[in-house]
């Protein structure tokens, strides 16, 4: 029987969304700096190249989170639909398929970045400079594919039954351990003083250890949460079907997500081959203020994702007043927390870009870089919300259209334009443009769906 009954059903709606949200949104913040603590890290060893290698093989890196995304985004939708319709036995099919997928999908994306690492690298955009250093950090990710492939599947998964805290307290314990990891595997040494401590001095090797054993930490962390029986989420291998819709229920929700994650990865790695032309520096960079913007778009994602298994549950439970009051309300939440972070960045820029790396030339271009990022970012959870309610409806098409739209066919011509009209100017102000163009296809589609949720 679902434990959260009146979260769901009844607790005044300011009071639900923040008992998922506030958890989701640290899970989310925890997140960034687990993407950041390796830039840091790596750019504490003073080697702009090691810093651009990193930059360059991340969207490649995100693939994987793309693919556990397939199986956590749809997998948590179409199980919040189920508990909203009190079909337990179908939540148990549709965790099992998503265990099960997600180790064998880790197992083939690890397989092929070990084979083809140099090709893969190459064309997204590493110089003779960087090659080795991005080769190596993504065979070293390879190895725990399965791992990482199945922390992200499952922070979504737990998170869909309505334990926020406990998805959020796997993804810290994974975090933590990256964070004390990292200066042990990448640096020499930190000094104090005169005294000093030796580390291993491994550089990107080093980071990409530290964040494939954060990762198995947070499954291992999931994995004792079910096994002790305090979940309706399954690990049987008894409970594993596709058929009765299971299949068809988890890929038409989890693909646009994982097509979302892959179009990202896709867009970055153009991104990365048009800034090569301007140098390995403002690959840097740019690769600095993508890290540094993280914060601001997944605090608005966390509250857009937190929402949204209420969404889900209610509109499996034909509860559609309550399902627009959540909405309504998480996007208020999200333009004030978007405005506020975009001050506070454009006042403290050149302070932000300065922790990641002491270099100059680095810091020039990463304020400008960051500064532009900034300027969709009171608008940005709009289209946030609007998104995973398409997924919490299992409205396919729609979430299929806006998950291209962002980082797809809007993104990626703008960078196109861009450059071709502005140079490197263009080329940085292209994802802020494609995020606000974004926010307007998604009203428009929600503007149509709308008509379909009358009581």
């Amino acid at each position: 029987m679902i434990q959260n009954i009146s979260l769901f059903e009844k607790d005044p709606v300011p009071k639900a969304v923040f008992k998922l949200a506030v958890p989701t949104v640290i899970s989310m913040m925890v997140t960034v700096l687990y993407n950041m603590v390796d830039t840091f890290f790596v750019g504490q060893t003073g080697d702009p190249n090691q810093v651009a290698a990193v930059s360059v093989a991340t969207p490649v890196f995100l693939l994987l989170m793309a693919v556990g995304n397939m199986f956590g985004v749809g997998g948590a939708t179409f199980l919040s639909r189920a508990l909203g319709e009190k079909n337990y036995d179908k939540v148990s099919h549709i965790s099992s398929f998503c265990f099960y997928g997600g180790i064998a999908a880790g197992i083939a994306g690890g397989a092929v970045f070990l084979l083809f690492s140099t090709p893969i690298m190459t064309a997204s955009g590493a110089s003779h400079n960087t090659l080795r250093y991005a080769c190596t950090y993504l065979q070293y990710i390879a190895w725990g594919a399965p791992a990482i492939v199945l922390s992200s599947a499952f922070s979504n998964l737990v998170r869909g039954e309505g334990s926020a805290k406990i998805s959020m307290n796997g993804m810290m314990l994974g975090t933590i351990a990256n964070i004390i990891l990292d200066p042990v595997f990448i640096l020499d040494k930190i000094s104090f003083g005169p005294a000093h401590i030796d580390f291993l001095g491994m550089g990107v090797v080093g980071a990409a250890i530290a964040t494939v054993i954060g990762n198995i930490l947070t499954v291992a962390y999931y994995l004792v949460y079910i096994l002790k029986g305090k979940s309706l989420l399954s690990l049987r291998l008894s409970d594993f079907m596709t058929g009765g819709g299971i299949l068809t229920g988890v890929i038409a929700i989890g693909l646009p997500a994982s097509i979302n994650n892959i179009l990202m990865s896709t867009s970055n790695i153009i991104l990365n081959k048009f800034l090569a032309a301007y140098g390995d520096i403002a690959i840097a960079s740019m690769g600095i203020a993508m890290k540094a913007n993280m914060l601001v778009a997944f605090v608005q994602l966390g509250l857009a994702m937190g929402s949204q298994p209420l969404i889900g549950y209610n509109y499996g439970s034909r509860n559609f007043k309550r399902m627009k009051s959540i909405m309504r309300f998480t996007m208020i939440c999200n333009i004030i927390a978007g405005t506020t972070l975009m001050a506070v960045y454009l006042v403290f820029t050149d302070q932000i870009v300065a922790i990641f790396i002491d270099n100059r030339e680095v810091i020039e271009q990463g304020i400008l870089m960051l500064r532009a990022l900034m300027l969709s970012a009171p608008v940005l959870g709009i289209m946030f919300v609007f998104e995973f309610t398409f997924q919490a409806l299992g409205k396919a098409v729609p979430t299929l259209v806006l998950s291209i739209s962002r980082q797809g066919f809007v993104f990626i011509p703008m960078l196109f334009i861009g450059r071709l009209f502005a140079g490197l100017n263009g080329i940085i102000f292209a994802q802020p443009v494609a995020d606000i163009l974004a926010v307007f296809i998604s009203l428009g589609m929600f503007l149509k769906i709308n008509k379909e949720l009358r009581m």
